[in-house]
């Protein structure tokens, strides 16, 4: 009994003196993997940025520590599987992009269902990610149906424009023109006698070159490595405006699991991830742009007028987007009006009024 007392005497001034041991780290082993190999700025700052800031916050704390496995560029999921590979629990982390996964995350595509919007990627991005997490019940929405819990780090591609062989300043410009373009995009052509061909950007220099088309739509920071402007000298800037592609997801039977600090932890590492991305995006659109004059490349303005005359004669994009989606049982209309709206009290207002046709 005398030992025992001692004992617990030596635990109680350890206490005093040294406070609380603290409980034991708990180790996790976490996937995060992508289609997109980590040339593309919202890939590489996963590892930049996303996973060194998690590790530092969660270091605060002590609870966790997380031992990383990495696999980009479609060595564990191909580029759209990402959404199907989390619910699946092959991977924890990856990106919820509708763009490329419209079968899952198709209703984060409402930008590219209203085109010739705002052409800052920031303002686009804090107005679709306001609507997504105002709507009420929406992010619980999507995690019961695609298995993903969004936790932020929403990215907007820069501006989209035309890429072509000629310079295009009005419609009759593009009057037979061949455009590539990806999937939802070549709709925005309607209006004009453009034809779309159907492309991307692993097809685009060769289909141009070879004349399958007459140029691409597409964006500044996309056409720099590929160096565009050697076969499409002129980059018309028709002003499709920026678009959201999505942010960053965690697998939902994964996020039940993590304490609430860690679930911060997260949401912290999303949110530097994403002010990493705007930074690196701002200052190649200007590598960018400087790059394709520097190579011979040309600015045209498209005219005003002739704009106009497009947008007001063009099918409303956002019908077909808005039906699939309701049929899914996605709440569209509170979604647009909360995108709309917070694009109207930042000072910007669609050319067209989509939401009243």
């Amino acid at each position: 009994m005398k030992h025992f007392q001692t004992t617990l005497s030596v635990l109680a001034i350890s206490a005093a003196v040294f406070g609380t041991p603290a409980l034991a780290q708990e180790k996790l082993r976490m996937t995060v993997a992508t289609g997109h190999p980590a040339v593309f700025l919202w890939v590489k700052h996963f590892n930049q940025t996303f996973i060194p800031t998690l590790e530092a916050e969660l270091a605060k704390t002590g609870e966790v520590e997380i031992e990383w496995t990495e696999a980009y560029g479609g060595t564990l999921v191909k580029l759209g599987g990402e959404a199907q590979a989390m619910q699946d629990g092959l991977i924890d982390v990856g990106q919820a992009m509708g763009v490329f996964d419209p079968a899952n995350m198709g209703i984060l595509n409402m930008t590219y269902s209203m085109p010739f919007g705002p052409v800052d990627p920031v303002l686009v991005t804090a107005a679709a990610e306001h609507a997504l997490m105002e709507t009420d019940g929406f992010l619980d929405q999507l995690a019961d149906t695609t298995g993903v819990v969004y936790i932020g780090g929403g990215i907007a591609i820069d501006g989209y424009n035309i890429a072509s062989t000629k310079a295009l300043s009005t419609r009759e410009d593009m009057a037979g023109v061949k455009i590539s373009g990806a999937g939802p995009n070549l709709s925005w052509l309607d209006g004009t006698n453009a034809v779309g061909v159907q492309g991307s950007y692993v097809s685009f220099y060769n289909d141009i070159k070879t004349g399958v088309s007459d140029g691409l739509i597409g964006w500044i920071t996309a056409n720099a490595p590929s160096k565009i402007w050697e076969v499409a000298p002129y980059y018309n800037k028709v002003n499709f405006g920026a678009m959201y592609i999505g942010g960053i997801g965690v697998s939902q039977s994964r996020w039940d699991t993590l304490s609430d600090s860690t679930k911060d932890a997260f949401k912290v590492a999303a949110k530097a991830y994403q002010d990493a991305y705007f930074a690196e995006q701002a200052a190649n659109i200007e590598a960018g742009t400087r790059g394709m004059l520097d190579g011979g490349g040309e600015v045209v303005e498209f005219d005003d007028a002739e704009r106009n005359a497009w947008i007001s004669e063009m099918a409303n994009p956002v019908t077909a987007w808005s039906e699939a989606a309701r049929a899914r049982g996605e709440p569209v209309d509170e979604l647009l009006a909360a995108y709309v709206a917070y694009l109207k009290d930042a000072g910007f207002t669609f050319p067209r009024d989509y939401l009243a046709e």
